[in-house]
């Protein structure tokens, strides 16, 4: 890793030895080939780090498009509950920009650095859109088979007279019939996000 070179000035009749000041994720480093310092080379050097600081040179690196990243996230609705979350878990790798997350959510990486956390709402129209009454449907217990055993809360796939598949879940069961929701889940739902950007694996 490249740094820049101070001088620090020994007792009279030795060789000048060098100190490397170096930037990693944001934070300054020294490494020295002396053995010891001279107070007036401690001082030389307090001073321009200071001077650093204050140019902002040593500033970590910003996540941008194409960057792969590795990110913990907690997602949750407005009433407060948390409806997904990989704390305690694995976090996620993904290229920002790839697709593999809401837009609005992969949008939110950029130009946040490693370590960084921010809190993003995302409305329900730029996540999994708005909630569709047509999409409830009340079916016959007869599309099922005979032995199948359904729980308010199941996941259904169910194939249609015309092909289709229709998917979604269980909302309400009667004795002759049921309701499959096919909405998404969180449809209609705006979403909070708490993300922390746990640090970028490689730049684009």
């Amino acid at each position: 890793m490249a740094g820049m070179v101070i001088w620090s000035p020994m007792s009279e009749g030795r060789s000048r030895e060098s100190l490397d000041v170096e930037c990693y994720n944001g934070a300054f480093m020294l490494s020295s080939s002396s053995r010891a310092m001279s107070k007036t080379g401690a001082v030389l050097i307090a001073v321009v780090l200071v001077g650093a600081l204050l140019v902002g040179g040593c500033a970590a690196q910003k996540a941008g498009a194409g960057d792969t990243v590795v990110v913990h996230y907690t997602g949750r609705l407005d009433d407060g509950r948390v409806f997904d979350s990989s704390i305690g878990g694995e976090p996620l790798q993904f290229v920002i920009g790839g697709g593999a997350l809401l837009p609005a959510f992969e949008e939110a990486l950029v130009e946040m650095r490693a370590g960084e956390v921010k809190t993003i709402m995302i409305p329900a129209e730029e996540a999994y859109g708005p909630r569709f009454e047509d999409l409830v449907f009340v079916l016959d217990r007869e599309v099922l088979h005979e032995e199948a055993e359904i729980e308010v809360g199941d996941m259904l796939s169910l194939p249609m007279p015309n092909g289709m598949i229709l998917s979604g879940i269980v909302v309400d069961i009667s004795e002759s019939s049921f309701t499959l929701d096919a909405n998404p889940i969180l449809a209609g739902e705006d979403l909070t996000f708490d993300i922390h950007l746990v640090k970028i694996v490689e730049t684009a």
